[in-house]
This record gives C-alpha cells, structure tokens and sequence, in this order.
C-alpha cells in the first residue's frame, strides 16, 4: 500500500512529465509573421506584426503558454472559411483583445481583456474568417471597435480549415 507521501511525489513527478509533453509539444508550432494594419473607424491607423496561425495546428496552439509580448505584436487566426467562431484563453497567461473580422477585414465585435486560464467560450456572435489576438487593453487604448478595418498581410498563405 502507498502511503499518502508516495502518491503525493508520484502525483508531482506524472504533472512534470505532462508539462513537460505539452511545453514540448507547444515548441514544435512555429509561425510565420507578418504586417497587419488596424484604421480605427476615426482614420487613424495602427501597425502591428502578427505570427499567422493558418492550420489546426497553429489555430490549437495560439498564443498558449507565452508569458510575455510586445506591444505592436499580435496573431491572426485565419480560419479558411467565414464562420461562428468560438475561443477560450486555456493555458494562456496573458490577457488578450480579440478582434473578430469579417472576410473584408471589417471588424464586426470586439472581446476585451480576455482572463488567462479562463477555459469561458469567447463567442464571436457572427460569422467572421479571422481573429486577431492582441494585448489585452490595446483596443480600449486605440479605439478599436466594431467598424475598424484591418488592412491584411498582402501574401496572406493560404489557410486550412478544420
């Protein structure tokens, strides 16, 4: 019989292995970055570098288990098709802003500060092919709202749906 001390370390050691396996897994998703170009509905525009997250693959990983990034920096899930998407902030420690967008690249909602670790459904309300993840607070500091347009990487390549 185990005593409570040996299923404690065994219970310690079998969540190493498995951080382990998903810190291992997560550094096998690579992305390529891009510019991307927000024009509030003001005029003003806003220049950010994006990683793209074209596969199921990169669209799972996302930006789980970053602990930091730049200001001007953000990904933009480009899911292939125009559709209700949904997304949750599992295993990602920072608090995002995401832009849901239309096909045109016109934002159509806006969740800000998205809470880390929540596994809450974000739901975009309308069917939109892509997502833009930024820090958390840059759409209030913007003003980024519903009717901004995102200007498109120019190569964008192309995405694969689930």
């Amino acid at each position: 019989m185990l005593s409570l001390r040996d299923v404690a370390r065994r219970a310690i050691i079998m969540t190493g292995i498995l951080l382990a396996a998903a810190s291992s897994n997560a550094a096998d998703v690579t992305f390529e970055s891009a510019p991307l170009t927000i024009e509030t509905t003001d005029g003003r525009t806003h220049a950010f570098t994006v990683e793209l997250a074209l596969d199921s693959d990169q669209r799972a990983q996302g930006l789980m288990f970053r602990r930091e990034m730049p200001s001007d920096h953000g990904m933009l899930f480009d899911f292939g098709q125009t559709r209700q998407v949904m997304m949750w902030m599992k295993n990602t420690f920072l608090p995002l802003d995401m832009l849901f967008v239309s096909k045109d690249g016109k934002v159509e909602t806006v969740h800000e500060n998205a809470v880390p670790h929540s596994e809450a459904i974000i739901d975009s309300r309308v069917p939109v092919a892509y997502v833009v993840e930024l820090n958390a607070g840059t759409a209030k500091t913007l003003s980024i709202t519903p009717g901004a347009r995102i200007d498109l990487p120019r190569q964008l390549p192309m995405a694969k749906p689930d």
